[in-house]
């Protein structure tokens, strides 16, 4: 076995390694192709960096984004570490510089944007280059199910195959593909589309214990803008919307408010957001207002805070944005601002694609398939809008959808279980019979299924769901109303809901002692709709008292 701990020290100052790190080093040195799922600031770069001063040969690494190259090849330079970067802010010069230490076998790490792999004088170059590794930095946009689908990545695997072996054995180079933000339905694509054979899979858990993540309802703009300067107060932290105009417009609001903030988005000059990129990552700024490409692979260990000014376009882009927060452990804080106007801001830019976002890739798209795409984009914003509006416990929802199994309920470190109120009689009689309807279920279904048969819609429903005696039984109700008062039950921790695809329903111990009766201290949040509702039901009640 290579000794790893004495590089791991000399180059990058550590003695130790974190939570899956060194499972997944062991594992791209052991030379099989890897599939890595780990969360954001989990240290993922380390387990193709080490490798790639430990190996002979040159590691090719395809990343998404500018910033991110230059963030990463800035690091590595600084530890002593032989690596260069080709994108398209690079000057001819430089492109050529590092093209010949490439070719002279002087670089142990290559940085590579997708979109290089569709030029023939590179892939050439790739035929030459003894290649130790092909990593996949950012694996998700290979599949369309990801957050940040990019075409270009399609190539990969025929890229991966032209490469030389460093070590002189047939066939291509390992791979090793790696992510943060990936459901069991983008790992397989990546696998598959990749070419990825018997991978080693390497899933450290998606939990942030350390980040308190809420979700705070607005009226509109104004209250936005009210509460962004106190929201950041006197920390670090990123701020995310959805335009260019509102990075611009938040960064203004807090210059306004005596805070040190500065804008970043692709429609700024290439040097203004070097200067942004690299003010922040120094130190020298404290607060970034920015679209969604601003901090993939900032390494900026003291973030306290992220703001979401606008809905994000899905739960993994969310996921890794607010992620960024708290990387040295310490606790730190990730809101959202819900306003429902944002989904048809998101929805617009979904279906108007700015022009420049759609020359990014060289792949022609026909109109059959761009509709599709779109739809794609639209389930997952209706998954991040679910989201937003629940009133479950938001860590839980989150794992639950990464499919990991540490999701429990309630956290007790999120906005909604610090929300959970003692209900009363009529509430607890309302709870009681959808706990009812779960249980009298002859097997677990999920919750869309109970509500529609507590409310009677039992078109398409299992037979065994139509004839039982909580069928109907909420008949004036809402399905939605039924399913948020589920959500909520769940993270009060009366209902288990499983983790795998299909989020069946059981009841828990505490559960059915309410059921029965026999439990009457019940702490959870009332969905708002529901309020309405028993102030109704308390009306009718005092009515019919008076008769």
């Amino acid at each position: 076995m290579v000794d790893v701990i004495e590089p791991l020290r000399r180059y990058f100052g550590h003695v130790s390694f974190r939570l899956g790190q060194e499972a997944l080093v062991e594992a791209v040195l052991d030379g099989r192709d890897v599939l890595a799922v780990m969360p954001t600031g989990s240290g993922k770069s380390l387990g193709f960096q080490l490798p790639a001063v430990l190996l002979p040969g040159t590691t090719i690494v395809v990343s998404p984004l500018i910033a991110l190259m230059k963030d990463q090849v800035d690091n590595l330079t600084r530890r002593g570490i032989q690596a260069a970067a080709l994108h398209s802010l690079l000057s001819a010069e430089a492109r050529c510089i590092a093209l010949d230490a490439a070719r002279a076998g002087a670089l142990q790490l290559l940085y590579v944007a997708p979109e290089r792999f569709a030029s023939p004088t590179f892939l050439r170059l790739l035929e030459a280059l003894p290649v130790a590794r092909f990593v996949v930095d950012e694996a998700h946009c290979v599949s369309e199910w990801g957050h940040d689908f990019r075409p270009d990545y399609r190539r990969l695997q025929a890229a991966a195959a032209a490469c030389r072996r460093a070590d002189g054995r047939p066939g291509r180079p390992p791979m090793a593909a790696l992510t943060a933000t990936a459901t069991p339905e983008v790992r397989d694509d990546i696998v598959h589309l990749l070419g990825l054979r018997a991978p080693h899979v390497v899933v450290a858990g998606f939990d942030r214990p350390n980040i308190y993540s809420r979700v705070r309802p607005v009226s509109g703009e104004a209250e936005k803008q009210q509460l962004l300067p106190s929201l950041v107060g006197d920390r670090r932290a990123l701020v995310y919307t959805a335009t260019r105009a509102g990075a611009e417009t938040a960064a203004a609001v807090l210059q306004a408010g005596g805070v040190q903030a500065a804008a970043y988005h692709g429609g700024m000059p290439d040097a203004a957001r070097t200067h942004v990129q690299d003010s922040f990552a120094s130190g020298e700024l404290r607060v970034v207002c920015a679209t969604n490409a601003f901090g993939m692979g900032i390494d900026r260990p003291d973030i306290e805070a992220i703001i979401h000014a606008d809905l994000p376009a899905s739960i993994e882009a969310y996921y890794q944005e607010m992620g960024r927060a708290g990387r040295d452990g310490r606790p730190a804080t990730a809101t959202l601002l819900w306003h429902y106007a944002d989904v048809k801001t998101r929805e617009f830019l979904i279906d108007h694609v700015r022009a420049d976002d759609a020359r990014r890739s060289r792949l022609a798209i026909t109109p059959e398939e761009r509709e599709r795409r779109k739809a794609l984009e639209h389930a997952k914003l209706r998954r991040m809008v679910a989201y937003a509006d629940t009133v479950g416990c938001l860590r839980a929802t989150i794992l639950r959808y990464f499919g990991d199994p540490a999701a429990r309920e309630p956290c007790g470190a999120c906005g909604t279980c610090d929300r959970r109120e003692r209900i009363g009689e009529v509430d607890r009689l309302f709870l009681r019979k959808i706990l009812s309807g779960i249980a009298r279920a002859p097997r677990p279904y999920g919750r869309r299924k109970i509500a529609a048969m507590l409310v009677g819609h039992t078109e398409g429903l299992p037979a065994e769901l139509t004839r039982l005696s909580t069928t109907a039984l909420l008949h004036d109700c809402a399905p939605r109303l039924i399913e948020q008062w589920i959500e909520s039950a769940c993270a009060a921790g009366l209902i288990a809901m499983s983790v795998d695809q299909y989020h069946t329903l059981t009841l828990t111990p505490l559960g059915r002692g309410v059921m029965a009766g026999r439990v009457e201290d019940v702490r959870m949040v009332v969905p708002e709709a529901a309020r309405r509702t028993v102030t109704r039901t308390r009306r009718r009640m005092s009515r019919r008292s008076r008769r």
